[in-house]
């Protein structure tokens, strides 16, 4: 039968019932069928006829009743992906936690990939601490008295403060922040449901007298700091505050817990880990690999000892039973590789000559802004704009100059102190383009002067 027209009138019963050899009770239904989706309409007396209306789409399932079921603990991811959002074409980033494709040794970490793939039983259950050698290695890069048996193989930094945040503290408790920090670790503890309570930071990082303050004030068990290359300002802890932190900490009966993000970023000595300095199970050290090698490279060390490293073995079998065998062997094939130190080397130069590129490209471009302090190394450099700035109006008018800069308001757990701003002089694949993501960045800043 060819297809009717709107507004044509059906065959009759007996009519479609001879076409198609149905039964009576069938055309019935196929037509009440019809009619109930809006395809035709009966008039009793003159038979059925097409709707001239299109057939309305199916509308979307009401989905409000998730609301009253999922309560009000937001998940809040919106500081994390502007961090992990890619620019597009013509986009310059001056944001980001990653090294830039041309820096990261994708080479090496493919043929890596390439031999860990063919070991046998590299897809088989792993250890489900991880695997020995990688924990061996891990442990003799953090020195000091840890050892293999104190590693736990986690995917990634941001998973290991995870489960750090989960094993140490109950939800609806407090836990110690550097002010500002590291915006995926403030999504992380309020995710697990804990209240980031915040901590100044000066120039050598995070102050001891106020962290002893706080630990009275709030009564947490759990501080997080980042003591080398601080995460946004760059600062680093000197030896003697690393050593009251843990005099802090260990009065308070807290867990001080030590995110060594940036050990392969630095220029020049530090002071040791707090954790190679720790006598009493405090410190709850992590060591990850994606910062300075690819973001995909989702591996970590989570070192802890004591009660505090069963409950996290725990944690993670329990979340999801290891890191995969596959990963974890590419890690291990690479960094016992020549080219992982090689790899080394060849950043940390870098950042030293991107790090004097973005300086003078604010110097002569921005002007108006004050560094916060000049990092020994590092990704980033922290910003005090004019005060009178609108950081959000900033960040919308750099994005339509066409380059990404990430607002200062997404590192603070309260209110920020004033308008400031992180600038990443990794993320832009060559020199000519960082300088001119610095350039676009002064105009933007120029546009909103009144």
């Amino acid at each position: 039968m060819e297809k009717s027209r709107p507004g044509e009138r059906l065959p009759s019963s007996r009519e479609i019932m001879r076409r198609h050899g149905v039964s009576p009770v069938t055309v019935s239904r196929a037509i009440a069928q019809l009619a109930a989706e809006g395809r035709v309409v009966t008039r009793p007396g003159s038979g059925a006829f097409v709707t001239s209306v299109r057939t309305p789409a199916a509308e979307a399932p009401d989905l409000s009743w998730q609301t009253v079921s999922l309560g009000d603990r937001v998940v809040d991811d919106s500081g994390v992906v502007s961090l992990l959002a890619q620019p597009t074409d013509g986009v310059i980033p001056l944001t980001g936690g990653y090294l830039n494709p041309e820096l990261r040794p994708v080479r090496e970490l493919s043929a890596a990939g390439a031999r860990a793939v063919r070991r046998p039983g590299s897809w088989a259950v792993p250890p489900l601490s991880g695997l020995p050698d990688l924990r061996r290695w891990f442990a003799s890069e953090v020195a000091g008295t840890v050892t293999q048996s104190d590693v736990l193989v986690v995917s990634g930094g941001q998973s290991a403060l995870t489960h750090a945040f989960r094993a140490l503290a109950a939800p609806g408790e407090a836990v110690l922040v550097e002010t500002p920090t590291y915006p995926g670790a403030l999504a992380a503890a309020k995710a697990a449901g804990l209240r980031a309570t915040a901590v100044p930071v000066d120039v050598d990082g995070v102050r001891p007298d106020l962290l002893a303050e706080a630990f009275a004030l709030t009564g947490a068990r759990v501080f997080l700091c980042q003591p080398t290359l601080h995460n946004p300002t760059g600062a680093t802890l000197p030896l003697e505050r690393r050593e009251q932190v843990l005099a802090v900490a260990a009065a308070a009966g807290a867990f001080v817990i030590e995110d060594d993000y940036a050990r392969y970023l630095t220029r020049g000595p530090v002071p040791p880990p707090m954790v190679t300095l720790d006598r009493h199970g405090t410190v709850v050290h992590i060591l990850s690999l994606s910062k300075i090698t690819a973001p995909s490279l989702r591996v970590a060390g989570l070192i802890a000892r004591g009660p505090a490293a069963r409950r996290l073995r725990a944690s993670q079998v329990v979340e999801s039973f290891f890191v995969a065998g596959p990963l974890q062997e590419t890690a291990l094939e690479f960094v016992g590789s020549p080219g992982w130190r090689r790899h080394i080397a060849a950043v940390g130069h870098e950042v030293d000559v991107r790090q004097e590129a973005l300086l003078t490209g604010l110097a002569l471009h921005a002007p108006e802004v004050e560094v916060h302090l000049v990092p020994r190394g590092g990704l980033h450099v922290w910003l005090r704009l004019p005060q009178e700035t609108d950081e959000a109006m900033l960040v919308e008018a750099a994005r339509r100059e066409g380059v990404l800069v990430s607002p200062g308001r997404i590192y603070y757990p309260s209110e920020p102190p004033g308008p400031r701003l992180r600038l990443t002089h990794i993320a832009a694949v060559t020199l000519a383009e960082l300088g001119e993501g610095v350039r676009r960045f002064g105009v933007a800043l120029r546009g909103l002067e009144p």
